[in-house]
């Protein structure tokens, strides 16, 4: 499966930005999906992460409350609602995808990544 992140930009501390993942190549419906997140000079962390049905979720403590993750698989897209944005979420956003039942929440889990999209947060 090919994934195609964006959505990214600039925002201001408390507001808010929507990150889509567009899958081709394989029926999304199998694959479930996480988002994780790279800021500059860290390692990359997991952030949200939905099973292939949409009925398992999870998330990282820190975005616990804000973020919300979601899927459409009519659309073969999953989204990343990201709300009371704050400096230190500024990262590139990358989203992933592995066939599986239920969330995963390791980047080693994961083979097929999207390209990134970088989302910066101004104070």
């Amino acid at each position: 499966v090919q994934l195609q992140a964006s959505g990214g930009g600039l925002a201001q501390a408390g507001g808010s930005l929507r990150l889509s993942c567009a899958a081709s190549g394989r029926p999304f419906t199998n694959y479930a999906v996480g988002w994780f997140r790279q800021a500059p000079g860290k390692e990359r962390e997991f952030v949200a992460a939905i099973s292939w049905s949409g009925s398992s979720t999870a998330y990282a403590d820190s975005v616990k409350g804000r973020f919300t993750i979601s899927r459409d698989n009519a659309k073969d897209t999953c989204y990343l609602q990201m709300n009371s944005l704050k400096y230190d979420d500024t990262a590139v956003y990358y989203c992933a995808a592995q066939p599986a039942i239920g969330t995963l929440t390791l980047a080693r889990q994961y083979h097929n990544w999207g390209q990134g999209t970088l989302v910066t947060v101004s104070s």
